[in-house]
């Protein structure tokens, strides 16, 4: 196998180079950095490097950093397998690197799976698994699938999910290396749609076409909750992932239809593509019944978001300032990026309803203006109001096609932001 040597550099290329940011010399290239924002150069840099066809570099030199070699790895990752990025520098950052690189290769392959391979049961089972494998006896859990949810009042995930063959399911997982009675720090929530296809509300053949990527917030907290595992996590924390497919048939929900929910709440159903807010709704309601200080939910919820701020940043949103400001502290110590969006105690009245409390949306294209902000005020309808909330809007979860800074598919952008929430 050929290894190709990547190092930094601030010294501009040879003049025969023109304007180039990677030279080559043999199997060494040379990243050469100018001016602010070097974490981009740097993924740039590797994108370029990749798409030379080579597989296999070994980073070297005194001018990485851990953030700067993790901006490398990202920009390198591809959703073919068969590549491989080797550390420098400290014995601790490159197991740091060996940990995240295991947390984003979890949640990469599920996120590129294909919907027929990934079954809402499959992606219960798969998180629950793998995180059982790095907990051991500090992790039980419970899944709940098809009808049962009905019994145990969760009518979002099974609404959802009853037009597929394939059961609707709620994993319920709890990581808890204190003891029994211990106290739960923070709870978890995941969208896991592992296909939309609007439902009746029917997307585009080119809107459906990155829907397997739906169920990209289950994959998020999952992998970040295994993250903060292998870095030593000691909290109880519990996981909640809302999983279900959500298709087209005679047994599908359909608009007009109103659920009444399990805190009461009445929903009346204007837009079955909205239906990430329905699922997450029984995940929100589940994760205040552990009495959490802290709900932390990951979605790939609204295209408002990524209208908003692009797909190279994920949107929060919290009632709390000081929640949105650690949640913005802890991006920056991993260097991932995220913006605050409005959220204020009337968004919860923006989607009104004459036969119900609320609906799920607005009835048109898009759900309106500040469509992201509406939807986190319909979700805040399902939060208690002692714990602390942010709400992850993931913009920046998934690529439909390869751009300057990543490889199409999964870019698991958010990852690193929840763990490190889950350390402080």
């Amino acid at each position: 196998m050929n290894i190709m040597t990547v190092t930094l550099t601030t010294e501009a290329p040879a003049e025969h180079w023109g304007k180039a940011d990677v030279t080559y010399q043999g199997t060494k290239a040379t990243i050469h950095l100018s001016g602010s924002d070097e974490l981009r150069q740097v993924q740039m840099a590797a994108r370029k490097i990749r798409n030379q066809g080579i597989n296999y570099v070994q980073l070297d030199g005194g001018l990485w950093t851990l953030n700067s070699q993790w901006a490398f790895a990202q920009g390198f990752a591809t959703a073919k397998a068969g590549y491989q990025v080797d550390w420098c520098g400290s014995d601790s950052d490159k197991e740091t690197l060996n940990q995240r690189a295991v947390a984003a290769q979890f949640a990469r392959k599920l996120i590129n799976d294909t919907p027929e391979d990934l079954s809402p049961l499959s992606l219960a089972n798969q998180a629950a698994s793998w995180l059982k494998n790095i907990g051991g006896d500090h992790v039980s859990f419970n899944i709940i699938e098809g009808h049962e949810l009905l019994e145990k009042k969760w009518v979002g995930i099974h609404a959802v999910g009853r037009g597929s063959e394939r059961p609707p399911a709620l994993l319920e997982l709890d990581f808890n290396p204190l003891g029994a009675d211990a106290p739960v720090s923070v709870a978890l929530v995941g969208k896991g749609i592992t296909f939309d296809s609007g439902g009746y509300s029917l997307k585009s053949s080119e809107g459906m076409l990155a829907m397997k990527c739906d169920m990209g917030g289950a994959a998020t907290v999952t992998a970040a909750l295994g993250l903060a595992m292998k870095a030593g996590l000691n909290k109880r924390v519990k996981l909640f992932l809302c999983c279900a497919e959500n298709l087209v048939s005679g047994n599908a929900f359909k608009l007009g239809d109103v659920l009444t929910y399990k805190n009461g709440t009445t929903v009346e159903i204007v837009n079955t593509d909205a239906e990430g807010r329905l699922v997450l709704a029984d995940g929100l309601q589940a994760a205040s019944e552990t009495g959490a200080g802290l709900i932390i939910d990951a979605a790939t919820l609204t295209g408002a978001a990524v209208m908003a701020v692009g797909s190279n940043y994920n949107a929060i949103f919290s009632p709390q300032k000081a929640t949105l400001q650690l949640a913005q502290q802890c991006a920056e110590a991993v260097s991932e990026n995220v913006w605050p969006l409005p959220l204020d105690a009337w968004h919860k009245d923006m989607c009104p309803s004459a036969y119900a409390d609320t609906a799920n949306s607005r009835p048109v294209k898009g759900g309106g203006a500040g469509g992201a902000s509406n939807a986190a005020g319909f979700l805040w309808r399902f939060v208690s109001p002692k714990a602390n909330w942010l709400h992850v809007d993931l913009a920046g979860a998934f690529e439909s096609s390869a751009s300057a800074l990543w490889a199409a598919g999964a870019t698991t952008h958010g990852v690193l932001t929840i763990a490190e929430l889950l350390k402080d």
